[in-house]
């Protein structure tokens, strides 16, 4: 669902510290991206511009628009960060392609896997020191291409667990020059604790963030839209699961061609080609999935951690349900390093 849900995630904060304190304006991004370019142009020119988080590439997007129509370092448009996140520049780190680091039968061999046996355990844990290798590599190229230590932008976790909490982005062109040029202005590892007449306030700071346009770049929550679908409590936690549970929710972060892949595999079940197996079984692929996710996504995105970094792995197990031959090459070669970053599923589907 994500932005596709048109339910924007609007921040809470206790007493009379929402939005209503704040004299200025306050849109969420989606109502930005609404706006036609010379209509978003007019709405932000001349005012002191205040963004509002830093997880996806729309954020920077905006910041970058802000920050071009607006007078440089007499208002710069201020981006405010709680915490840092490993920003792709492009998709080839050190002339790599990212798809054969990642998304590929050999890559997923470095990772434990729900229900992969002890063979595949053991190698997982002997192939260890690579996988911290190949997060350091692109790390690297990340910190060097976006300076990222020059500006104190350095994530404290791993590029592993951004992948697998589906938090990676594309950094716009030009983004931290235009933080060198101090026309963006960041404000990072900062928490907000609502809003007062003048702008933005920040835990543990007395001066806020004084602004004319706060817009709020905190994403969507389509799962609220899915959860009630359902009047009954005990199906909406079904879909959506609870903070307190051990069960993995229905909804989860997904793209296009595996979305595909699931809509076959559901149409294969009701026509009859292959049965569930039984409650407890799911049961236990349940769970083995959420000692995946707990393990390798970064913890404070747990909630929306995705099969990023499994996707061979879990298309593999869709076909076996229903049959068919997961492999798609022939040679061990081509077979062990094709990705799916760099090639569709048409010849399977």
């Amino acid at each position: 669902m994500g932005r596709f849900s048109r339910v924007p995630n609007i921040p809470e904060f206790p007493g009379n510290n929402g939005p209503e304190a704040f004299e200025g304006e306050v849109i969420h991004s989606m109502d930005y991206s609404k706006m036609e370019p010379k209509t978003a142009a007019n709405f932000v020119k001349g005012k002191h511009v205040a963004v509002v988080g830093f997880q996806k590439s729309e954020i920077m997007d905006i910041a970058m628009e802000c920050s071009t129509v607006k007078y440089g370092i007499e208002r710069p448009c201020t981006v405010v960060v709680r915490t840092p996140h490993w920003n792709l520049p492009d998709f080839s780190p050190w002339g790599f392609h990212l798809g054969y680091l990642y998304t590929n039968r050999f890559s997923e061999l470095l990772v434990h896997k729900p229900g992969e046996g002890l063979l595949l355990s053991l190698l997982a844990t002997t192939l260890s020191p690579l996988r911290w290798a190949f997060s350091k590599f692109v790390e690297s190229y990340i910190k060097r291409k976006n300076r990222l230590g020059q500006h104190g932008m350095v994530p404290e976790h791993s590029f592993l667990n951004d992948l697998s909490s589906c938090s990676l982005s594309v950094l716009p062109d030009g983004f931290y020059d235009r933080v060198e040029e101090r026309s963006i202005k960041l404000i990072k590892k900062v928490e907000i604790v609502g809003f007062c007449k003048e702008g933005i306030l920040l835990k543990g700071q007395a001066e806020p963030i004084k602004s004319d346009l706060v817009i709020l770049a905190t994403g969507f929550t389509g799962i609220d839209k899915l959860k009630h679908i359902f009047e009954s409590p005990k199906y909406q936690e079904f879909i959506a699961g609870i903070d307190d549970s051990a069960a993995v929710p229905l909804y989860s972060t997904t793209n296009l061609y595996t979305s595909e892949i699931r809509c076959r595999w559901l149409a294969e079940l009701l026509d009859g080609k292959f049965k569930l197996p039984s409650v407890k079984m799911m049961e236990k692929d349940i769970a083995e999935w959420d000692k995946y996710k707990k393990r390798y996504s970064y913890n404070k995105y747990y909630r929306g951690s995705c099969i990023a970094a499994l996707h061979v792995w879990h298309n593999d197990q869709l076909c076996k349900d229903m049959g068919w031959n997961p492999k798609r090459k022939k040679g061990f070669w081509a077979e062990g390093f094709w990705t799916l970053w760099t090639n569709g599923l048409h010849r399977l589907i």
